[in-house]
């Protein structure tokens, strides 16, 4: 088995620096520095080689050591090696390394816990789970037996199916409880990189790739800028030629031009905006694991958000319960403890899955919550100490004793002393929407069941004769209101007497022909943060989506208390029934019956001028309705999905299914939930938000500290303004080049260039401290209903590039002729090329003008309203922009000794010109200004009138369209639809 299944180790490859610093420098960008640094060095531009080949080393340096120290941690994270009992099929035991396990081996489990080193299916004995590194849940989870005997004959394990009895790689044990035998026994059934733990490392170290448009037209811009470079190394190996340049010099200064219009800073500039996002999220309590991703926040479109522990708070109150007497509904009682002894008393003692950890209950919010409520106390048997006599009484071995609360606590009228004995428990499980536990009296001999559950659930495995008449009205009555109703029922088990029959049983035959008892209603209490979130992102044109295990009505009701459903929209449940044998499968749209009376069905049909506007109206749909509707009626779920608000009773693979099809109607998906039994979901979302305490949530992308849905509206705010700081610094990065690459071809044409130390003003000083600054402004603090775009090959980019093009080349020209036009100008000795003839006139005046014009694109391409702050609120960006302003008008007025002479700038003593100067920039300033609104406000009024008539690429927004129009209006009420076969 071992040759099969090799080592149960999950390896982490950390690459050496040399395999890694091999891997980097192959990256196009890095050997096009290569190429740009020799080039340098031939042209005798040693300064600025130097300072590049600095930046660039160190750079690198701790680009290698971050992948390096993220490889080191997730490899900390992913090693583990403890010694494991193993126990061999000649019954002997031995403990081995966790690396040697393999499927198969029989594990023993210490009683004080351990962390788990493999998947493994419990066999005897009960365990408490802490799963937070998987699913960032806190609370633990209690894990049972795999069931055993007839029962188990014909099915098959799989872990989702099974995960309350499977134990998961990479979790902690906080306690393991033998009761048959002394020992904790389990089976291992995975190990490696096929465990739940080894599936978490290899998605952080394969990440679904980020299929964004941003990025793929990035690289086609890149490439558009490689051919104007073509361009115009034509044009300058014509110039030089004519103007009888050596031709090893005309090879050089053609390849020059390359190195100017292709930023090499362009990946590094890029990055910048997403960097300074993920640093004021993780200030604000939300990690992300993927910086790329911010960006992809900014286009969401629609949010699906849990309920339980997401939308409402994690525990609920018990409200009180409702008895039967006679087969007929008594008035609620709500001090459970006041109830006279007897089953439903019984059933709210017993029927948990609560255990103690070091004297402290812990369990499911909900169990703690019923066993307060009654006042009765649990005890543990302790193997250690003998039996106890409290145990005794039973006549049997029972798992724990739920002992009566003490006298003096107890109403005067009540006198419960019997203490009720647990002799086994079959856990809630999502897929069966129930759990009952065995129970035994001391003065009884045989054992009782005790079930909750889901009602529907419950009601459908009590005799018929048990259920209530109104059952389905007073299970409406409290859903509709918002409570969480759950079903009791018992009976009496005369075969089962001792613990060991008690273990022989099969869950189904446990589980049947129940009486029913009554309801436990418990309120489920709104988040305070939940409605005034819900509300702003309906408010941006965001479309919230509730995705819930619990009850239908009370979903609904609490979509309505969160404003996901205004009080004048209604609420049209989507029924669909699975084919029978002789009928097909059937969906019937029916509108929910408190929809504020008739009046509101007329003005859905008054169409008379079409002036009434239906209202508009939500879907609410189960996991039954929600399978058959995929399975049966393919063709009509894009149109439910458009309009379907509330999913409830959703199985965790469902809730998956959910965000796939909604991402196949093109939108951008976002998840809200607390990561418990929706992980599948928050991983297939495009942004998952989970809220739970761990850093990095195994299940998404990003995690939230704070555990409400704030998180949600900082992080689409942030991934917006991130979204328009790439695209802004990016816009920037093509300018600058193209500002260069206009100056250096200007000056081609006269057998000039820029100096040394001017090339290296411009790059260092001015565009990489602008570039990098630009970023740090913050969001805006609303959240509008416009979204930043998406596409950087789009009219709008293209055309503010060419035009603010334009501009630049018009001032550098002009200015240049203005200088030749002077009455003190002496042209430059054309014989020798640059650096010889430098410092001149024509090389001094680009060179002022230019520097201007780096400033004031840096100005125009920062963008505030609507997705970002104001300029001014970026304060470093403000002063060093300030400050470069100074230093260029200085530079331009009055030039002294040391920069004059370092720069090898031309002194020019007439004042008036070099406030002509002055006054071009300032010119330059304003037209450029004016350009950028009139694109940003002008033309994208124009486009989106032209844009009206052009059917929207995204399926939604056709789908949407095609609804609204339709005629008669979509759905058809209270008719069934059919399924063709």
């Amino acid at each position: 088995r071992r040759k099969i299944y090799g080592p149960n180790l999950i390896e982490v490859p950390v690459k050496s620096y040399a395999r890694l610093l091999v891997e980097e420098v192959l990256n196009p960008f890095y050997i096009f520095q290569v190429f740009s640094i020799v080039l340098w060095v031939c042209d005798t531009y040693y300064y600025y080689a130097a300072c590049i080949f600095l930046i660039s080393t160190i750079s690198l340096g701790l680009s290698l050591y971050e992948t390096r120290k993220q490889s080191a941690t997730l490899q900390n994270m992913a090693k583990m090696s403890v010694g494991v009992r193993v126990r061999r099929p000649s019954g002997e035991e031995m403990v081995v390394s966790s690396a040697d396990l393999v499927p198969g081996d029989c594990i023993s489990l210490p009683a004080d816990g351990m962390l788990v080193p493999c998947d493994a299916a419990l066999l005897t004995g009960e365990c408490m789970v802490n799963e937070s590194m998987l699913t960032g849940e806190s609370v633990p989870v209690m894990k049972t037996p795999l069931p055993a005997g007839s029962q188990a004959a014909g099915t098959v394990y799989s872990p989702e199916e099974h995960r309350r009895h499977t134990l998961f790689c990479g979790t902690q044990v906080i306690q393991a409880k033998s009761y048959v035998g002394r020992e904790v026994l389990a089976v291992v059934t995975r190990t490696g990189f096929c465990t739940a733990k080894g599936d978490l490392i290899s998605s952080i170290l394969y990440p679904k790739p980020v299929s964004f448009k941003f990025y793929k037209d990035a690289v086609k811009f890149v490439l558009f800028l490689a051919v104007l470079a073509f361009i115009g190394t034509l044009y300058s190996v014509l110039i030089l030629v004519k103007n009888q340049v050596p031709v090893e010099q005309i090879i050089i200064r053609a390849l020059d031009l390359v190195t100017v219009v292709v930023p090499p800073a362009l990946p590094a500039a890029m990055t910048v905006g997403t960097i300074y996002a993920q640093n004021r999220l993780k200030k604000q309590g939300i990690f992300c694991i993927s910086p790329p991703r911010i960006n992809l926040c900014g286009k969401i479109r629609l949010v699906c958000f849990d309920k339980t522990g997401t939308l409402t708070e994690e525990g609920l109150d018990v409200w009180g319960v409702v008895p039967l007497e006679n087969n007929h509904f008594m008035p609620i009682v709500h001090e459970p403890r006041c109830l006279p002894a007897g089953p439903l008393l019984y059933s709210l003692a017993a029927c948990h899955t609560v255990s103690l950890l070091r004297a402290q209950p812990i369990g499911d919010p909900v169990d703690l919550k019923m066993v307060e409520s009654t006042g009765w106390r649990l005890e543990m048997t302790e193997e250690e100490e003998g039996e106890l006599p409290a145990f005794q009484q039973f006549g049997t071995k029972v798992l724990a004793v739920m002992k009566p609360p003490p006298e003096e606590e107890q109403p005067r009228d009540r006198k419960h002393q019997s203490p009720l004995g647990i002799l086994r428990r079959f856990p809630f499980s999502s897929f069966l929407q129930r759990m009952s536990v065995l129970v035994k009296l001391p003065s009884e001999a045989s054992a009782h069941v005790y079930v909750k559950g889901a009602p529907e659930m419950v009601a459908s495995l009590c005799r018929k004769e048990t259920v209530p008449v109104d059952f389905s009205q007073m299970l409406r009555h409290y859903t509709t209101d918002g409570f969480r109703v759950l079903g009791l029922a018992y009976k009496p088990l005369s075969t089962v007497t001792t613990f060991e029959e008690a273990l022989q049983l099969p869950r189904d035959s446990v589980e049947s022909s129940l009486t029913f008892l009554g309801f436990l209603v418990m309120k489920n209490v709104l988040k305070p943060e939940s409605a005034p979130v819900i509300h702003l992102l309906r408010n941006a044109n965001i479309r919230p989506v509730m995705v819930t295990g619990d009850n239908m009505l009370t979903a609904v009701n609490v979509a309505k208390s969160c404003r996901m459903v205004e009080p004048k929209e209604r609420v049209i449940f989507v029924n669909a029934s699975p084919p029978s044998h002789d009928k097909p499968a059937a969906l019937k749209f029916i509108l929910a019956e408190h929809s504020q009376g008739e009046e509101q069905l007329e003005g859905l049909y008054q169409r008379d001028g079409c002036c009434l506007q239906p209202q508009p109206c939500h879907f609410a749909l189960n996991g039954k309705s929600f399978a058959v509707v995929r399975e049966h009626f393919a063709d009509l779920l894009p149109k439910i999905l458009i309009r379907a608000t509330v999913f409830a009773r959703m199985s965790p693979d469902q809730k998956t299914q959910l965000v796939c099809s909604l991402q196949e109607l093109n939108y951008c998906v976002g998840m809200c939930g607390d990561g418990a039994n929706d992980c599948g979901a928050l991983k297939a979302a495009n942004v998952g938000i989970s809220l739970s305490e761990a850093e990095a949530s195994v299940a998404s992308l990003f995690t939230s500290r704070v555990a409400n849905i704030e998180c949600v509206p900082t992080v689409i705010r942030e991934g917006r303004c991130s979204l328009v700081t790439s695209f802004g610094v990016f816009k920037y990065m093509a300018l600058y080049s193209l500002v260069q690459f206009v100056s250096v071809l200007l000056l081609y044409t006269i057998n000039t260039n820029l100096s040394d130390f001017q090339f290296l003003f411009f790059d260092l000083i001015i565009t990489t401290t602008v570039a990098v600054l630009m970023g740090r402004t913050g969001p805006a603090q609303e959240l509008g209903v416009e979204r930043p775009q998406g596409a950087l090959i789009s009219v709008l980019v293209l055309g503010s590039l060419l035009l603010q093009t334009a501009l630049l080349i018009t001032v550098q020209v002009l200015s240049y002729f203005i200088v030749t036009s002077q009455s003190w100008y002496v042209p430059l000795n054309s014989t020798v090329t640059a650096p010889q003839n430098l410092p001149n006139y024509e090389n001094t005046v680009v060179f002022c003008v230019t520097g201007f014009q780096y400033l004031i694109l840096a100005i125009a391409m920062s963008k505030g309203y609507p997705f970002r702050e104001p300029l001014y609120t970026n304060v470093l960006f403000l002063v060093v922009l300030v400050l470069l302003f100074g230093l260029m008008i200085w530079l331009t007025l009055y030039p002294l000794g040391f920069p004059k002479t370092l720069l090898k700038l031309q002194g020019i003593d007439d004042l008036n010109f070099k406030l002509l100067l002055l006054g071009i920039a300032a010119l330059n300033f304003f037209a450029a200004f004016v350009l950028e609104t009139l694109l940003d406000h002008g033309l994208l009024s124009c486009l989106r009138k032209l844009r009206r008539k052009k059917a929207s690429k995204k399926l939604f927004k056709r789908l949407e369209k095609e609804l609204s129009q339709q005629q008669p209006s979509w759905p058809p009420l209270n008719e069934p639809l059919f399924a063709t076969p």
